[in-house]
């Protein structure tokens, strides 16, 4: 009977904990329904079932955690499912009681050889998602030579990435002794007293993934002042149909942004091994604040995705990360993100690059600020964007003319809709 096994929903998961399962013993379930809440190293998200059946036995306990791999329940096909025929076994009385001798065994071969299975049928049992199918058949990759961390074995866009990264890696150098860690020094409590506090795990994976980015990622930055008075005009119109769902400065951003990024590809790929990986497809990473951290939920293929499109979905993401119930397909597949700070009445600030993309945009407040116009003062709304790059993939002429592309869509608003 399949089992369920605790999936690897994000690159650097290697538990999760069930907190809750949403299906219990005999429930029929089909494929790409929620059946557990999981807690992952990122968020709490619904684990979807990436086959369909009957629940037979539910093996982690709700509060358990679980290693990735490891079987957490087990499945029985539903009613008038095929079941897979038993293997021929071979009738005593046919079985030789000895060796038969070379000559003899010779021509009974080719009577005992099974006609080998086209390629379709081999690459049929390899269980993979639809995004790995497609990764392993732009880069060549013969998925039967990968090991899936997905449910039941299955390969995931994540175990594409890492076997890229393994071919691509160089020959590893002789081994070099290194010198014990420093023992860290004592933190300075001040003569005050203090609580110590355990670091959640989304709390832990921030801190590790930031601390690494700015550390192995050369970050630089570039500033510009946007006019966003006819953009504030075109969004209060767009907002008086209150039949559609509203559109928020952040919405005309990721949209801004994803237009640009079809101009300067560069600025939408990732470093990788002395290589260029130049994304086929524009996904905006939104960086929503939740209770204990942040979030990165995935608009997928916003280039291609009408303004209210963006403005309906960005909403349910929102509210989804912000009440623990994103998938982990939510916040796969970023290739560029968009940071806003206006709301809390930040003119500006800088964002630190989410690995493994190659740049984020920052955004600030929309001000009300005097500005000089053909030689007279003028009052004006002008809002700051600061864009983060790595400079192994862009250059500063590069960035300013991304940034320049971004400024010139939300200047002139009609090229969003």
């Amino acid at each position: 009977m399949p089992q369920i096994t605790m999936p690897k929903m994000s690159d650097t998961m290697e538990e999760g904990r069930v907190i809750r399962w949403l299906k219990h013993e005999g429930d029929r379930i089909t494929e790409g329904e929620p059946i557990a809440e999981i807690e992952t190293d990122k968020a709490n998200v619904e684990m979807e079932a990436f086959e369909s059946g009957i629940v037979r036995q539910l093996i982690a306990k709700e509060g358990e955690t679980i290693p990735v791999g490891t079987p957490i329940a087990v499945l029985e096909a539903p009613e008038g499912a095929p079941e897979a025929p038993a293997a021929p076994v071979q009738p005593p009385e046919q079985m030789p009681a000895v060796a038969a001798p070379p000559e003899a065994a010779a021509p009974a071969a080719p009577a005992q050889e099974k006609p080998a299975a086209p390629p379709e049928a081999v690459e049929e049992r390899v269980k993979a998602s639809p995004v790995a199918r497609r990764m392993a058949e732009e880069h060549g990759i013969d998925l039967s030579k990968i090991q899936g961390m997905g449910p039941n074995g299955r390969i995931v866009e994540s175990d594409v990435e890492n076997y890229l990264k393994q071919i691509e890696a160089a020959p590893a150098p002789p081994p070099v002794v290194e010198a014990p860690p420093p023992r860290p020094a004592a933190v300075p409590t001040l003569g005050v007293p203090t609580e110590e506090r355990e670091l959640t795990r989304m709390r832990k994976t921030i801190a590790e993934r930031l601390t690494k980015s700015k550390q192995t990622i050369p970050h630089f930055y570039v500033t510009s002042e946007i006019e966003m008075d006819w953009a504030a005009r075109v969004r209060d119109e767009l907002n008086a149909d209150e039949s559609q769902p509203r559109v928020s400065f952040t919405d005309l951003v990721i949209k801004a942004s994803a237009l640009a990024l079809t101009k300067f590809p560069e600025t939408n790929s990732s470093y990788s091994e002395n290589k260029l990986l130049l994304h086929k497809e524009i996904n905006i990473g939104m960086v929503v604040a939740v209770e204990g951290g942040l979030l990165v939920p995935v608009i997928h293929n916003a280039d291609r995705m009408p303004l209210r499109e963006i403005a309906a979905k960005t909403k349910e993401l929102a509210q989804r990360a912000r009440e623990n119930r994103l998938l982990s397909s939510d916040y796969m597949g970023g290739t560029f993100s968009v940071s806003n700070l206006g709301m809390f009445d930040v003119e500006s600030f800088i964002s630190i690059i989410n690995p493994p993309e190659s740049a984020s945009l920052a955004v600030g407040t929309i001000r009300e600020v005097p500005v000089v116009v053909n030689g007279q003062v003028a009052v004006s709304k002008r809002m700051k964007a600061t864009i983060s790059a790595d400079h192994r993939v862009l250059d500063g002429a590069v960035a300013a003319r991304f940034l320049q592309e971004v400024k010139h869509h939300l200047e002139s608003p009609i090229s969003l809709l």
